[in-house]
């Protein structure tokens, strides 16, 4: 992890002054990041998935920049669970639906991000998110609910998601529409162990997680891509952003029986707890991947 004492450099974007380490790929590149120079980096295994993929310049809430935002080793968690429609459907916009896996019963995760290198520099970050129907759809296809139990594409609406660093949250809020804020924020994936915690407001826990890391697959660069859209409201109009991870390597457990969600006190718990989940299906972890994040672009949504 990067010292605590590691010198800084202010940075503006769009009006608002945020600190970025001294020395590092945003303080030197403004995300107009060297490929060539990451791939000597030991902790990246190669940087093929990001070639194909230009950078565009566009004007945004944060001012100009580029897009997308990459993310060069990364490693996740997703808890997925069950929660009844009704408690669902009261933190949901009136124009999303949740995807139903069965009626009455919808889908619900906590979600933990490690990013070791990226264009914005490390961080982490943890989520409560809703699993909902594609926006421009009507009837829900079989196909969406496959796609989305196997993360090949998902459609979610997020309630939370807290970061460890300024710019992300400056980023992820003003730029995106994310519900961002600081905080505290520790998350360790490796083949053994998956670990994370959540501080709240007073330094307490909001979340917490223990588990064993589900056994490993390694998967060839570009060979196994998954998709997740988000919706967010900025200003009057609905966007939809679309990240893009390039697994390397990850794994599955299903109903996992050793697996410790500790739900504490704080705007995490207080979102999960609200969902009402009654029971935990799924649990992945990617101990090794490559992430596209894209820019939102506004989006049209059915009413209901």
């Amino acid at each position: 992890m990067p010292s605590t004492r590691q010198e800084t450099v202010k940075v503006d974007l769009g009006g608002r002054t945020v600190t970025v380490p001294k020395g590092g790929l945003y303080d030197r590149y403004r995300m107009d990041t060297d490929l060539d120079e990451v791939a000597r980096d030991p902790r990246v295994s190669g940087v093929d998935f990001f070639r194909p993929l230009p950078k565009t310049r566009v004007e945004s809430p944060i001012g100009a920049t580029l897009t997308p935002n990459f993310y060069y080793r990364i490693s996740t968690a997703r808890i997925t669970m069950l929660a009844r429609s009704r408690a669902i459907r009261s933190r949901l916009p009136g124009e999303l639906a949740p995807l139903e896996v069965a009626p009455g019963l919808g889908l619900v995760s906590v979600m933990f991000f490690r990013y070791d290198v990226c264009d914005i520099d490390f961080y982490t970050e943890a989520a409560v998110g809703i699993a909902v129907k594609p926006a421009r759809h009507g009837k829900l296809g079989f196909v969406d609910l496959v796609a989305a139990l196997k993360n090949e594409h998902l459609d979610s609406y997020v309630l939370s998601l807290p970061v460890s660093t300024e710019i992300a949250q400056v980023r992820g809020h003003d730029g995106y529409g994310f519900p961002k804020w600081v905080t505290a924020l520790d998350v360790g994936i490796d083949a053994r162990r998956t670990t994370a915690h959540v501080a709240n407001d007073h330094g307490g826990t909001d979340l917490a997680l223990s588990a064993p890391t589900p056994g490993q697959t390694a998967y060839p660069s570009g060979s196994r891509v998954s998709a997740l859209t988000s919706y967010t409201s900025i200003g009057d109009a609905w966007h939809s952003t679309l990240s893009q991870t390039n697994i390397l390597s990850s794994g599955t457990e299903l109903v996992p029986r050793k697996l410790a969600l500790r739900v504490g006190e704080g705007r995490m718990a207080d979102d999960l707890r609200s969902l009402r989940p009654v029971r935990t299906i799924q649990f992945d972890v990617v101990t090794e991947g490559q992430l596209a994040l894209h820019m939102p672009v506004p989006t049209s949504v059915r009413g209901r």
